[in-house]
């Protein structure tokens, strides 16, 4: 598999500071393919050569997950296992549980690694991590240590530069949002007349103290403005509710459910088989809302999840990151069939995006919190000062995007996600494939490699992306804003082709087409005297495969219109 341009420059600036440092972080958020630039650096690490790595988890689904990726990426590098059932040391590079091998008799039997690399490094002050590193560094003091995380900024305070003291890279959730491989959000600040008495509420070390959150917003008048706002703003959307306390979580379950809105409430005194059954049941569509405390924070995700509501404040904005993060993610088409997504509604009923202002951050591995105002803008039709991300004024309702105002272009990266008016950034420019107009319509783009193509493909306000590979049956990949499907189509190349099948500097990019091509083309086709070998392969590609091209389209129409 290849990655894309803007993973290679990742692990590329990973590399260049382990070269000379002996540790860095690497941030890269949810969408951004982080086990696999993960895998691409342990692999240009330890392949063709002697060094031994250990890949650290703390849970037993991302030890498998790790490994799987990394077997795809690095297919000739040998890897083992060591978790509660298996302790093999015997691969160049070790998946290992963090529970494991903090054990001193397993730490013992550690043998002198070159490069450990720390998933979810968030974690890696903790005293069982610092155990393990400091086992390798008195083994090995030329040890390198990376890590990866998505959210840096621990909500205790606890600064990573015990750990690492610098950051090789920072994928910003913009980059993602604007190349189609998350969804946008869209903000809404709702003032149900209680922001002052929030802003008042204590804080804890962890947090505010929801117990007088609570005691705020765990009121009927304020539930029954929330299931209005809901239905105006979100109705049908599948959504999670982040509440105060178990007590208001079930109190706003109930009245969601008394206005015949399906809905189940998830904490975490529930026995784990219950949980599951209710997980399953809001993923089946059985019902439409589920309510929580802070199960849903982390390490879980439901892509179909369009609108996130939020019933209390987040003193810190990693916690605000990680909560609507659960509804940005983009949906496959085979997965979830007749499912279309295009945006995440946030509906904000307390204070958060008042606080933080965007869902970008900046890194701190001081671990020190920044108490400044969140960032500002003028809503123009009342003058009132609100925050940056917000959608719709609180104070007068004026709706504050320009559908026609393409504001973001290639290169930004930054935090502002105000209005989210990004535009993709154009993939037909930055794929490392070349992309080919059809008709010359701009509504059906085609890319080739030497064993896969990808395409997207516009019909009655939707976009498709649409996937094949020799011997693999074409398959819907994507349905809704081009830039999702192009992300999806882009990336099915790449998992299919590898770096030598990248054609953007090949030269038969611009060679003429061949007899043998012009024999099945066209007479219009063949008319076209700037037509190349390119162009004519992917012309050839999209006429054999038009039929079943037309049959994944047609078939997922229906539903999609619905759906949209």
């Amino acid at each position: 598999m290849r990655l894309r341009p803007r993973q290679k420059l990742f692990v590329a600036r990973s590399l260049s500071a382990l070269g000379t440092r002996d540790n860095t972080l690497g941030i890269a958020p949810t969408g951004a393919g982080k086990t696999i630039m993960l895998s691409a650096v342990t692999g240009e690490m330890t392949g063709d050569s002697a060094a031994k790595a250990c890949v650290l988890a703390h849970r037993d689904e991302l030890t498998v997950q790790n490994r799987e990726k990394f077997g795809r990426v690095n297919p000739t590098i040998t890897t083992s296992v060591l978790d509660a059932t298996s302790k093999s040391w015997g691969g160049q590079v070790t998946f290992a549980m963090v529970p494991t091998l903090t054990r001193e008799r397993n730490l013992a039997g550690m043998p002198k690694l070159d490069l450990l690399v720390i998933d979810e490094a968030h974690h890696a002050v903790a005293d069982s991590y610092r155990r393990i590193i400091d086992s390798v560094r008195n083994a090995n003091p030329e040890a390198r240590i990376f890590g990866v995380t998505a959210t840096p900024n621990r909500g205790d305070k606890k600064g990573l530069r015990a750990v690492f003291d610098n950051v090789a890279d920072q994928v910003r959730l913009g980059e993602l949002i604007a190349s189609g491989h998350l969804v946008p959000p869209r903000t809404f600040v709702i003032d149900v007349g209680v922001q002052e008495k929030l802003k008042a509420v204590r804080k804890t070390a962890s947090d505010f103290d929801m117990g007088d959150v609570a005691e705020i917003m765990d009121r009927a008048p304020i539930t029954e403005e929330v299931i209005r706002h809901w239905q105006e703003k979100a109705a049908d959307r599948p959504t999670v509710v982040f509440c105060s306390t178990v007590a208001h979580a079930a109190h706003v379950a109930e009245a969601f459910n008394a206005a015949g809105i399906p809905t189940g409430v998830i904490h975490g005194d529930l026995p784990g088989e219950e949980r599951r059954n209710i997980l399953a049941a809001f993923a089946r569509g059985e019902i439409r809302v589920i309510t929580n405390v802070s199960v849903l924070i982390e390490g879980w995700d439901h892509p179909p999840t369009s609108c996130v509501v939020l019933l209390r404040p987040s003193s810190y904005k990693s916690t605000m990151i990680q909560m609507v993060g659960r509804g940005l993610r983009t949906v496959d088409p085979a997965e979830h069939p007749g499912v279309i997504k295009t945006d995440c509604v946030v509906l904000d009923f307390g204070t958060s995006s008042l606080t933080h202002g965007t869902l970008e951050q900046d890194v701190d591995l001081e671990g020190k919190s920044w108490t400044g105002e969140a960032p500002l803008k003028t809503c123009p039709s009342c003058d009132a000062e609100i925050p940056l991300a917000v959608q719709e004024c609180p104070i007068c309702g004026e709706a504050l995007v320009d559908p026609g105002d393409d504001a973001i272009g290639e290169e930004a990266t930054g935090g502002d996600l105000s209005g989210f008016l990004m535009t993709e950034i154009d993939l037909l420019k930055r794929s490392s494939f070349a992309w080919v107009d059809l008709f010359g319509t701009e509504d059906a783009f085609l890319a080739t490699g030497f064993t896969a193509w990808g395409g997207v493909f516009w019909l009655e306000g939707l976009w498709y992306g649409v996937g094949g590979a020799r011997g693999v049956q074409p398959q819907l990949l994507a349905i809704g804003e081009r830039s999702v499907c192009l992300a999806h189509a882009d990336d099915w190349l790449n998992d299919h082709e590898t770096d030598e099948s990248a054609f953007k500097t090949r030269a038969w990019l611009n060679q003429p087409a061949t007899e043998k091509q012009l024999q099945y083309l066209s007479p219009e086709a063949r008319s076209d005297y700037g037509l190349t070998r390119y162009k004519a392969s992917a012309l050839m590609t999209f006429g054999f495969n038009k039929r079943v091209i037309r049959q994944l389209i047609m078939s997922a129409a229906p539903a999609a219109r619905e759906a949209a």
